[in-house]
């Protein structure tokens, strides 16, 4: 469900709207979000299409999974509770990043070669002791953790008025 970049813009415009919108709101802002426009400036043609495919195809796949309710018959939507779990599987990843999971398993390469070489006793890397290296890497984890820490906090569906892969994207 969380695949479809329209479906991850209408939860993020439901998460910041207490209780339920029209369907023809979620549309002209998820339009705009997509057109990389403000709402006044997208077409009828470009809400319509929108509108058409929430009603049609993403608002009822929702709505079968629960986490919103969507009444066919006024067009009104509304985020359910069970939206708040989706936040952990949603790692956003702007186009020229790379996931936090790669970046860590490449420190932890970078960890086990530099320690290496220096256990081994390989120059340069005999100039900085043993502990140097280990506490360099501890603290090189710990700026990795508190910023992956503060970005994912920054990345919520509900923490944007912009959702975050449109910032960039």
């Amino acid at each position: 469900m969380l695949s479809n970049r329209r479906r991850r813009y209408a939860l993020q415009f439901l998460s910041d709207t207490t209780g339920s919108t029209s369907l023809s709101d979620l549309a002209e802002q998820v339009a705009a979000w997509e057109n990389e426009a403000s709402v006044d400036d997208i077409s009828a043609s470009e809400r319509k299409t929108v509108y058409t495919s929430l009603q049609q195809f993403h608002l009822p796949k929702m709505a079968d999974t629960g986490v919103v309710e969507f009444d066919r018959r006024s067009g009104d939507v509304r985020l359910t509770e069970s939206a708040t779990d989706l936040d952990i599987y949603l790692e956003l990843v702007d186009r020229y990043d790379i996931p936090w999971s790669l970046y860590y398993l490449g420190l932890s390469g970078i960890g086990v070669i530099l320690t290496s070489l220096a256990y081994a006793g390989i120059q340069p890397f005999t100039t900085v002791p043993f502990v140097g290296w280990t506490v360099f890497l501890i603290a090189a984890f710990t700026v990795s953790s508190v910023s992956h820490f503060v970005l994912s906090r920054r990345m919520r569906l509900s923490s944007n008025t912009v959702p975050p892969e449109g910032e960039d994207a």
